[in-house]
């Protein structure tokens, strides 16, 4: 499996070029592949065991007061709105759901991941529609409107996944139990997700890249920086918790698919552009974590 995913980027990305126009009308089928993903990793630990510690809430404040604060830094002295919804969507996306197994692998804690990975996806659910009501596609509505209609949308896919896990967990453990014997299916429905959001993002800059290069090098630059910041703030905090892999990873693995299809869907689709890179760095740099940890 550890074999598979280091060809899932690279194939992803070559396929998205290919089948760009194929990926973009797809892409309605990305938000339901998101909630499977995350119900089969949830129904996979025992939710009411989970304890969260003090790492976890200095990593969620991170991403809602970095998010919006690097948005209006940017916005303010460059004046490019895409750049700073990109840097908005970067550092807000939600953890990746694969984070325990590469976290696990580099010898961090397990609970730590998981805790985080329920936690920080169940913020980004009500963090996001409430960002997205006054910087987006849909400043045309009302604040309570716009709200309400993007959390409309977003909870069911990252939020509900955990309320099902939590339901079945309790009252129907059988059908829980035999849904966890299907966890494997969430690389493989992770691989197809990635291929539709890159390609959808990869076909919108076949089509308005023209005219956009400055702003696409930029997203470029931008994430490889977020990036670095991402993991070397997170293994500093995992530090200071007995636990430097974990908070690495808990800050810099992010689910790109799942950012890629917010950015496409609420912001000006061109600020995907920035996931789509942060993908490629992530994976470069953890691909390098596995070989040295395995050196070692």
């Amino acid at each position: 499996m550890l074999h598979l995913r280091s060809y899932v980027l690279p194939t992803a990305i070559v396929l998205g070029i290919f089948f760009h126009s194929w990926c973009g009308k797809f892409a309605w089928i990305a938000p339901y592949l998101i909630f499977i993903i995350l119900l089969l990793n949830f129904v996979a630990v025992n939710i009411q065991k989970l304890r969260f510690n003090t790492m976890n809430y200095w990593l969620i404040l991170f991403q809602i007061i970095c998010s919006i604060g690097g948005y209006y830094t940017i916005k303010q002295f460059s004046h490019d709105e895409t750049l700073a919804q990109g840097i908005l969507i970067g550092i807000l996306c939600p953890v990746a759901s694969s984070v325990v197994v590469v976290a696990c692998m580099l010898g961090a804690n397990r609970e730590t991941t998981t805790a985080y990975t329920i936690v920080g996806n169940l913020m980004v659910a009500f963090v996001a529609p409430f960002y997205f009501s006054f910087i987006g596609i849909h400043q045309e509505l009302s604040f309570g409107q716009s709200f309400l209609l993007i959390l409309e949308k977003i909870s069911p896919v990252i939020a509900l996944p955990f309320f099902v896990a939590l339901a079945l967990q309790k009252f129907i453990p059988i059908l829980n139990n035999s849904l966890c014997r299907y966890k494997g299916l969430s690389f493989y429905l992770w691989a197809f997700c990635l291929l539709v959001t890159l390609g959808q993002t990869i076909d919108f800059i076949f089509v308005h890249g023209k005219g956009n290069e400055k702003t696409i090098i930029s997203l470029g630059i931008a994430s490889a920086t977020i990036c670095t910041i991402h993991f070397a703030l997170g293994k500093w905090l995992g530090g200071k918790y007995g636990d430097r892999i974990a908070g690495g990873q808990l800050l810099g693995q992010k689910n790109t698919a799942m950012g890629i299809w917010m950015a496409n869907t609420y912001l000006n689709p061109l600020a995907s552009v920035f996931l789509a890179f942060y993908s490629i760095w992530q994976n470069l740099f953890n691909s390098w974590q596995l070989w040295n940890h395995e050196k070692k």
